[in-house]
């Protein structure tokens, strides 16, 4: 049995912050204001495939409103989602994903997220897709306020 699982994520961009994005630190200016280290793009993923799998939400097993999450590393978030999907006997398929940022352009950085994450939830580095767009100068990423990342993902249940 196969499962589509879509996620979506948003965080403020803030001068003198760090910016994570697939688990790579992004040399910035500006960096994510989150109570984790706000790997925007991790996030996303995080949320399709606990969605695919019918797990509700990161924000559910991983609330911000929980001092032992405060400026975690969301590599280890994405792995404990994979372990959950691995009790519920799913693997991943595939993850295609989007990081919508205006600046810095993150092009010369997407080799290294694919290896980061593939090492991370252990599986063919070929299953990933990390793209990076900008919005052409229109709303809050094109006006360098935020950064947002949407991922969609296929798991397949195993016997």
């Amino acid at each position: 049995m196969f499962r589509i699982g879509n996620g979506y994520d948003v965080h403020c961009l803030k001068d003198g912050l760090e910016l994570w994005i697939g688990g790579i630190k992004i040399e910035s200016d500006k960096g994510v204001v989150a109570h984790s280290d706000g790997d925007t793009l991790i996030h996303a993923i995080c949320d399709a495939l606990l969605g695919a799998a019918a797990l509700r939400d990161i924000g559910y097993h991983f609330p911000d409103n929980d001092a032992k999450y405060k400026n975690i590393d969301s590599k280890i978030l994405l792995k404990k989602v994979v372990d959950m999907l691995a009790e519920k006997k799913y693997s991943i398929v595939n993850i295609d994903s989007t990081v919508c940022l205006q600046q810095p352009k993150i092009k010369a950085f997407i080799d290294e997220m694919q290896k980061c994450l593939a090492n991370v939830m252990n599986i063919d580095i070929d299953k990933i897709s990390v793209k990076a767009t900008t919005t052409e100068q229109l709303g809050f990423v094109g006006r360098q306020e935020g950064i947002a990342a949407y991922a969609v993902v296929l798991i397949e249940k195993n016997n």
